[in-house]
């Protein structure tokens, strides 16, 4: 779905990452896009240096040259991203930027010691949804497991008068 939040990586001048996201974030408060461009990250990492003996741990840049964002891609929020100061473009083919893939956001997210926030869910087990996106969109469905750890669900759809269970994202859902 195109509407959806995902992680992207913008490519910066190299030494001017903190600067790129300093002012991405100005430029998304001042916009009024929080809603559009949701947080700017420079991947760091502990760098532990032994020098004259003592142990002195630094902060690393794990990507030169990059920094990453969570944003919707629309016109808008891909202008106001691509026109930041220090900002070279988005890595993806031509104009359409590539999403990176949930595994490499929490690998990135993991190594950082920051934890993907779960979406928190008020729904049972039996209880009617209605899933909002993806393939079964606008169908209704009942649940079947809760995977809060996951951020997953399994419901089950009546396809083609057969009960079918289909797992789907906390976010795809929205109660009756």
């Amino acid at each position: 779905m195109e509407s959806e939040k995902k992680w992207y990586v913008i490519h910066t001048y190299s030494g001017y990452e903190n600067k790129v996201k300093a002012n991405l974030e100005k430029k998304v408060r001042s916009m009024g896009m929080e809603n559009e461009i949701f947080r700017v990250l420079v991947p760091m990492e502990d760098e532990v240096e032994i020098k004259d003996g003592k142990k002195k741990v630094a902060k690393r840049k794990v990507f030169p040259g990059y920094v990453l964002v969570e944003m919707i891609v629309n016109d808008r929020s891909w202008y106001v991203v691509r026109n930041t100061p220090g900002v070279t473009g988005f890595v993806g083919s031509g104009t359409k930027p590539i999403p990176l893939s949930d595994a490499e956001v929490r690998h990135i997210l993991k190594a950082m010691g920051i934890e993907e926030i779960k979406p928190k869910v008020d729904i049972s087990i039996g209880q009617l949804v209605r899933i909002t996106s993806g393939a079964f969109e606008n169908w209704t469905a009942s649940v079947l497991e809760v995977y809060p750890d996951r951020g997953k669900l399994k419901v089950l759809i009546n396809l083609f008068g057969r009960e079918t269970p289909v797992e789907l994202d906390f976010v795809q859902v929205e109660k009756i």
